[in-house]
């Protein structure tokens, strides 16, 4: 399965999760009185000028994260910075809980999946009201506008671009003999095909072609697009529809009969084991659907020379893959150090030594000077990572809308049906009408 990051990857969120953060939600009406993603404090001028920061990753980077809070704090000495952190399994939990008591980190990494959720009940600060501490500007409007919500506001910044992909553990890969057609022509078929060969070799050592896959909704999304459906439309688009979702669950399910994949317990446990703890971190599966700069994570991890791949296609050459806002900066609507905040996050965007430490392991920055600054620091798979951003641009399909408010818990839904069908309890037709269902009930209002 995919991380958003641990996520990862990449959409799967618990009902604990969810409930969570709608509990968090009941506590945003009080911000009613400040104005809507306005700042509730201080502009952070005077009094208390410690800034708390919090940001979901492994331990990659939380050490990038805190060399480059180190340089802030060289340059700016009147602005003390709290830093936090966890895996993404509990971040969320415990941000909706800050929330909820309305003791929110000033400045917080945001997901897709969860920005319009929190912008919208007005627990974000609306950046461009701090603009004058914090310049967007030279950043891609393509990019940046997907940190706006329906109705304009910009409440979260995008780190970088994260494009949905296939890691390659080479090393493996090389061992096992087993040849791979062109990924710009490549199929879902063919991928089978090469996993289930890798699965077969790699048995007495316990190596997997395929970590796992079906239970994401970042794959679905992808599965959709290459037939041209969305799982959240803009008026122009079309829904997703039951046949391709169960196209979906057999493709996946098939992965699983075949060795391509291990059974779903074991791809439950690889996913609760961490970035670095499960299958493809440890070098003992050759392929992982992923954003594409996590590369540099599992490499790290499993001590292995790896690369990317566009994704498999329904039809053959037609990958439909999309730029992804990595990951956002946002700013507590009720912070009380607004301009402290905003000050911190200008530099960890935009300063040059900062960007130097932090290079692209939370994506491709949006901005293209600082592309440049760090283009020589890079080493061989953060180079990897950044050419393949740069290739893919030439043919990267329009953006998906964000995830609404109202679909924040499918992917905790998918994952949950999709699991029945792989654990035999359910027919992938039963299974894909439910998830439709699901989904249609999630749809924002027009």
């Amino acid at each position: 399965m995919p991380g958003n990051d641990a996520h990862p990857e990449v959409l799967m969120f618990t009902r604990r999760q969810t409930l969570a953060l709608l509990v968090a939600a009941g506590a945003v009406p009080a911000l009613a009185s400040c104005g809507p993603n306005a700042p509730a404090g201080s502009s952070g001028g005077s009094g208390d000028a410690t800034v708390r920061i919090y940001w979901w990753g492994g331990d990659l980077r939380q050490g990038l994260t805190q060399d480059a809070l180190d340089l802030f704090g060289e340059a700016h000495s009147d602005i003390t910075v709290k830093p936090e952190y966890s895996e993404w399994t509990g971040y969320w939990d415990k941000l909706a809980t800050q929330t909820s008591g309305g003791d929110s980190p000033d400045l917080l990494q945001m997901d897709e999946a969860y920005i319009d959720s929190y912008g919208t009940r007005g627990a974000l600060l609306d950046l461009e009201t701090i603009s004058d501490v914090l310049d967007l500007s030279a950043m891609d409007a393509k990019v940046l506008d997907t940190g706006r919500l329906a109705d304009g506001t910009l409440v979260g910044a995008p780190l970088g671009i994260g494009i949905f992909s296939v890691g390659v553990n080479k090393d493996l890969l090389e061992k096992s003999g087993v040849e791979l057609p062109e990924d710009t022509a490549w199929t879902w078929e063919q991928f089978h095909e090469a996993a289930t060969a890798i699965s077969t070799w790699g048995k007495d050592q316990g190596i997997v072609g395929l970590d796992g896959f079906g239970q994401g909704a970042a794959e679905l999304a992808a599965w959709a697009r290459q037939a041209g459906q969305q799982l959240f439309p803009r008026e122009d688009e079309t829904l997703v529809d039951v046949a391709t979702i169960q196209k979906y669950l057999e493709f996946s399910a098939s992965l699983i009969e075949s060795g391509a994949a291990p059974g779903p317990d074991a791809q439950i446990e690889d996913a609760g084991a961490g970035v670095e703890q499960g299958r493809f971190g440890t070098g003992k599966s050759v392929f992982h659907f992923q954003f594409h700069t996590q590369l540099q994570t599992f490499a790290s991890a499993a001590g292995a020379t790896m690369t990317l791949r566009r994704l498999p296609a329904i039809t053959s050459g037609d990958h439909q893959m999309v730029n992804k806002a990595s990951m956002y900066w946002s700013i507590a609507a009720k912070t009380a150090v607004a301009q402290n905040a905003g000050t911190l996050m200008s530099f960890l965007l935009t300063d040059p030594e900062a960007a130097k430490v932090l290079k692209i392991e939370r994506g491709v920055t949006a901005f293209p000077a600082v592309q440049t600054a760090i283009e020589g620091e890079l080493d061989e798979v953060e180079k990897t990572c950044l050419d393949f951003a740069r290739d893919m641009q030439a043919e990267v399909a329009p953006a998906p809308r964000v995830t609404p408010a109202e679909g924040v818990g499918f992917g905790d839904e998918l994952t949950r049906i999709a699991q029945d069908v792989y654990f035999g309890k359910k027919e992938a037709a039963a299974a894909a009408q439910q998830i439709l269902t699901a989904l249609e009930g999630m749809q924002p209002a027009q």
